[in-house]
């Protein structure tokens, strides 16, 4: 990574950003959105508004660190409930189910957008995101949502440099998909198997795995980690720690993947002409 560019990309990032007059930035707490927040507020100040999605499928921990860090830095920042259990294609939990999710995430955002007199709303989705199945991008392009880290030719590498560089505590945070991703496709999601995985993974944090995965497989939880931790999760004292906790859960069976955490793995199956149908990757 060229450290000029990036700065470069940065620079014209909040270039951009001054041009919008007005916005609200779709605000998760992630590494993409903290950044982009704070460049937006870095060129636009009070007229900009962040707003956090809050239901099953986000962690209270997560909602409590965006809240957190817009109060810090004092953005005006709106918490909203964003139900989508009540959609049938995202609890249906086919392949797209990300695309039923952020359409009606991002009517909700719109309308608040109105509310408050906002012209515009984005989003932090990056340049890498395109390697990935995403099909949340076609409700985004759909409901003209703005992507500037994207415009930018951002990329995450670049994102949590200029992050560290800016003093932001997210930058070398891991990336936390919603909840809804631990559920394999064509499972039908549920309030209780959503509650089961949270709970699980924040157990698993406090044990000191910085990247955790709790994959809902009815009975069964397989859990993922980062390689080096492999050894760790097995050693007799901790195994037998995480598997009373994950038994008082309610999981019956508890299956640690030997392959360990690899981004995307859950997205393996889907067939190619799917994925490009979709509008995920291209």
């Amino acid at each position: 990574m060229n450290k000029d560019i990036a700065r470069s990309k940065k620079e014209k990032l909040v270039s951009e950003l001054k041009t919008l007059n007005s916005l609200v930035v779709a605000f998760s707490g992630g590494v993409d959105s903290t950044f982009l927040l704070a460049s937006a507020h870095q060129a636009l100040g009070e007229k900009v508004l962040a707003v956090t999605a809050h239901s099953a499928i986000h962690p209270d921990r997560e909602i409590e660190n965006a809240a957190r860090f817009a109060m810090e830095r004092g953005i005006r920042h709106v918490v909203f409930q964003s139900e989508e259990m009540e959609i049938p294609g995202f609890v249906s939990n086919n392949a797209d189910r990300c695309y039923h999710c952020k359409r009606h995430l991002f009517q909700m955002i719109f309308k608040i957008a109105r509310d408050k007199d906002l012209r515009h709303v984005i989003h932090g989705e990056n340049l890498d995101d395109l390697k990935d199945y995403r099909p949340g991008f076609r409700a985004a392009g759909e409901a003209g949502v703005i992507a500037p880290l994207m415009d930018a030719k951002l990329t995450k590498d670049e994102i949590r440099f200029l992050s560290r560089e800016m003093g932001l505590s997210t930058w070398d945070k891991p990336a936390l998909p919603c909840l809804a991703t631990r559920i394999p496709y064509g499972v039908p999601i549920t309030v209780e198997n959503l509650r089961m995985v949270e709970e699980a993974e924040a157990f698993l944090l406090e044990q000191g795995f910085g990247e955790v995965r709790v994959r809902h497989h009815g009975s069964v939880a397989r859990i993922e980690v980062n390689k080096e931790n492999l050894k760790k999760f097995v050693a007799e004292d901790l195994r037998s720690i995480i598997v009373d906790k994950l038994h008082r859960i309610g999981f019956e069976h508890i299956a640690l993947d030997m392959e360990g955490y690899v981004p995307g793995k859950t997205n393996r199956r889907l067939h190619k002409n799917q994925i490009n149908s979709d509008g995920g990757k291209f």
